[in-house]
């Protein structure tokens, strides 16, 4: 991927295409994990998900929980009865390179305090192609099954595993085990099964993973049953007592207790039989040996997952977002496609941005149709200059997303014409302009354009935000079209208008009742999630969590925002918080400058029930203290100890103020230390933070 340049390469850009890849991945998010019926390749997927991660690197303001990057996968349907993960389902990050490769040993020692001739040993194992799944047993005995869906929830599909997973397991099996693990389909039952489809004419899966994760999520089992579907088993959940100090430990232990695992796999016939890789070279020679035997398997594999060995070094390196610090999947190269490019379709955004996606004519990358590609702005079409009606190379892996590569001109229609991007809002008519500086247009409508009023009430009764079950986003637009809601506020207002909602076609008494039930349901709010889902420009759940427990009360958060247009302290004690920064300080100052903007808050302050800010924890010495750590430290990195110190309820500063409770000086102090001499603020080294911390 060609290098951002930061210094031409200005927030206000980078946001503007953060959100259009997130919304992007959301899509093929439901696609892929809940209707089986992925749009783009794995590749193609991945490089939407390495544009977001390289842009969130380069602007960790963007970072919110709810970013693909922090989340895994995708609500679980209505279906199958929903279960919550004892302990989450994380998804990993991607290598594409061994620069990625070197990056991962480098961020491991760095986060752990290593120096570089210390060893780290990774496992290695195949990465399967297929549909994540988690199986709970006790005392050796099968008990339920649960899909990753979102990583927190997902579906309960214990009868369809119980014909692929062992009911029982024999040795010594804790009282409480729960595997994770991966369902698939081979090549050959893959074959198999489409010929049947075919003779009953019936659709063809596009691929087996599709076809694994449909027959596994079938309401009737005994479908699931004639699949002849298969599974690994990786990794573990719930467990009431460990087997070893190493994951390899676990993974030899899970097949004395009769679990198939990747591990089995391994043959005389690869080197690394082993799989215990030391050193970026082994590392990249299991990689070259795994890609030239792929095509000789009878199952599909995607790359390779490295993990850290040793189960302590796992445990403090934790977690960052969605994935785990101690494992990285590394993806197989691109694949290329050719087609032609049918239309340029024009969609405007919540925040007014123009973005052009190609309407290309359907071609197979990879065992995926592929019918749609993002262009992201006028700059990129001119550069390559992409017209309707060429010939287009796709490429579906590590670059951008999905990306049209280049333009065969030699089959170019004479009748070509290079391609105007619209100066004026398709949706509203409005004039797009474009800022200095900046690469995307964007509509002056503001709150004249349907397109952002109506994208911003989706945002805002969204997951993450108010979560209203049953008011998506056909709702949305039809209440918007009939005129029953014109903002957020409006929708506490429904229920005046319950009798003539029933009257609509699709709308009975029980589902107004239910929808009703919903909006009520609601009004308990926190104060974190009202904050985010008032949609204000740079605020996404992270910073909505940093300001919620900073701030504790609805009505505290409100009374400082007044404050902020005005500058001063209120302003000052907002940019001061550790997370939040000037462009985020801006924003919101924007946002209460604007009086409709402070009366749709105050409104919906009276209207909701927001529940004030809770601490991560409320037990721990330093819950609700505000802490700075300045120069350098020995036992804990800088990331460790701020993640310990978050987790305890604590709220991490960047500047020394009066509000400052401790500074945790390491060595080498510098102005941080003197600022709290001379505001008398108590002063901890490292040993006494820890000792306080426990």
């Amino acid at each position: 991927m060609k290098p951002l340049p930061m210094d031409d390469f200005p927030f206000s850009k980078a946001y503007r295409e953060w959100k259009q890849l997130v919304a992007e991945i959301r899509r093929h998010d439901a696609l892929y994990y809940q209707k089986d019926a992925p749009e783009i390749s794995d590749s193609e997927y991945d490089a939407l998900r390495r544009r977001l991660e390289e842009l969130e690197k380069l602007f960790p303001e963007l970072v919110t929980p709810d970013s693909p990057t922090q989340t895994v996968g995708a609500p679980a349907v209505d279906t199958f009865s929903k279960v919550r993960h004892k302990v989450p389902m994380l998804s990993l990050g991607n290598a594409f390179s061994r620069e990625d490769v070197e990056d991962f040993f480098d961020k491991i020692r760095r986060f752990l305090g290593l120096s570089s001739e210390e060893e780290i040993e990774l496992m290695g194992e195949l990465k399967i192609d297929g549909l994540s799944f988690s199986a709970r047993y006790e005392n050796g005995v099968f008990r339920q099954g649960v899909t990753r869906g979102d990583g927190t929830i997902g579906e309960d599909i214990t009868r369809n595993l119980s014909h692929i997973l062992p009911a029982s397991l024999w040795g010594d099996v804790p009282p409480v085990l729960e595997v994770r693990g991966e369902v698939y389909m081979t090549h050959a039952n893959f074959k198999v099964l489409n010929e049947q489809r075919r003779d009953n004419e019936e659709p063809e899966f596009a691929n087996p993973r599709n076809a694994a994760a449909g027959s596994l999520r079938q309401l009737d089992d005994s479908i699931t049953a004639k699949r002849g579907l298969k599974y690994f088993v990786y990794g573990w959940g719930d467990i009431s007592q460990p087997l070893g100090e190493k994951y390899s430990d676990h993974i030899k232990a899970f097949e004395h207790f009769g679990f198939d695992t990747i591990a089995r796999f391994f043959d005389e016939g690869w080197k690394h039989k082993v799989i215990a890789l030391r050193s970026v070279d082994q590392v990249m020679e299991f990689y070259e040996e795994a890609l030239s035997k792929r095509s000789q398997l009878d199952f599909d594999i995607d790359g390779l997952v490295y993990k850290v060995n040793r189960l302590d070094l796992q445990k403090r390196l934790g977690e960052v977002g969605r994935a785990p610090r101690w494992a990285i999947a590394h993806k197989f190269p691109a694949e290329r496609a050719v087609t032609t490019l049918d239309a340029i379709d024009i969609q405007v955004g919540r925040t007014g941005t123009l973005t052009p996606v190609a309407r290309l004519k359907p071609v197979n990358v990879g065992g995926v149709m592929v019918a749609n590609a993002t262009l992201h702005n006028e700059d990129e079409i001119a550069r390559k200059d992409i017209r309707v009606g060429d010939t287009v190379v796709i490429q579906r892996a590590g670059d951008v997303i999905p990306q049209v590569v280049e333009v065969d001109l030699s089959k170019r229609p004479a009748d070509s014409a290079a391609y105007q991007f619209p100066d004026h809002c398709p949706v509203c008519g409005s004039i797009a302009a474009r800022e200095e500086g900046e690469v995307a247009r964007r509509c002056t409508g503001g709150l004249l354009c349907e397109a952002q009023l109506v994208e911003r009430l989706r945002h805002f009764v969204a997951r993450g935000a108010l979560d209203i079950e049953g008011l998506g986003e056909k709702q949305i637009v039809a209440f918007w079209n009939d005129g029953l809601i014109k903002n957020a506020a409006d929708i506490f207002r429904l229920h005046e208008k319950a009798d003539d909602i029933k009257k609509r076609e699709g709308w009975g008494a029980k589902s107004v009742e239910n929808l009703m039930t919903a909006i009520e349901k609601s009004k308990d709010v926190p104060l974190e999630k009202f904050i985010f889902a008032l949609g204000i420009r740079h605020v996404g759940e992270v910073t909505g969590k940093l300001l919620a427990r900073h701030y504790g009360s609805f009505a505290n958060w409100v009374a400082a925002m007044q404050q902020l247009p005005d500058g001063g302290d209120a302003y000052s004690e907002l940019d001061n918080i550790d997370g939040i920064g000037s462009t985020v300080a801006e924003a919101l100052a924007d946002f209460f400058r604007e009086p409709h903007n402070r009366d749709i808050v105050l409104e919906l302050g009276h209207l909701l029930r927001i529940q004030d800010a809770a601490a991560v924890a409320t037990d721990s010495a330093v819950a609700g203290k505000t802490v700075v750590f300045t120069g350098t430290l020995v036992r804990l990195t800088r990331s460790e100890a701020k993640a310990r110190a978050e987790a305890l309820g604590a709220k991490v500063a960047s500047s020394v103020s009066a509000k400052t409770d401790y500074v945790i000086a390491g060595e080498d102090a510098g102005s941080k230390l003197a600022k709290a001499k001379e505001l008398n603020v108590r002063i901890l080294s490292e040993d006494e933070w820890i000792e306080m911390i426990g």
